[in-house]
């Protein structure tokens, strides 16, 4: 099945930063269901190479799915910031990701990235813990 949208929520977070660390998303159609998400650990790494390598994957799982629009909703405002180019990417090694980030997203119509907050993001935020867990057993 093709979907024209879907709304993404991603989250990835490291245990002691860096660390342990893992990825969530939730993926969603227009209607608000839930078709797809992804919980997976890791190995060591930042927050900010954890969030960023959750929406890598989210695009991945998207393309997958064969949409055409996509609707990121994370809780890193630097994330965010940087992915809509308000703020350049300095560190080196989240360039490479901002990069397959970029030309990942080439072949959609319309891909956007929005911050929220923390409370509004629980479900992939607790993807995220689930795979660091799992993996710390």
């Amino acid at each position: 099945m093709r979907y024209k949208k879907l709304i993404i929520y991603t989250d990835g977070g490291a245990r002691n930063n860096p660390g342990p660390a893992g990825i969530g998303a939730v993926i969603y159609d227009s209607k608000k269901n839930k078709i797809a998400e992804i919980s997976k650990f890791i190995g060591d790494a930042t927050n900010n190479q954890a969030e960023y390598t959750a929406v890598v994957m989210a695009i991945n799982k998207a393309k997958e799915l064969g949409a055409l629009e996509l609707e990121f909703y994370l809780d890193s405002e630097l994330v965010v910031k940087q992915l809509n180019r308000e703020y350049r990417v300095k560190d080196k090694e989240l360039a490479p990701l901002f990069v397959k980030i970029y030309n990942a997203v080439l072949g959609f119509n319309k891909v956007s990235f929005k911050h929220i907050p923390r409370e509004r993001n629980k479900e992939a935020d607790k993807l995220v813990n689930l795979a660091i867990d799992r993996a710390e057993k």
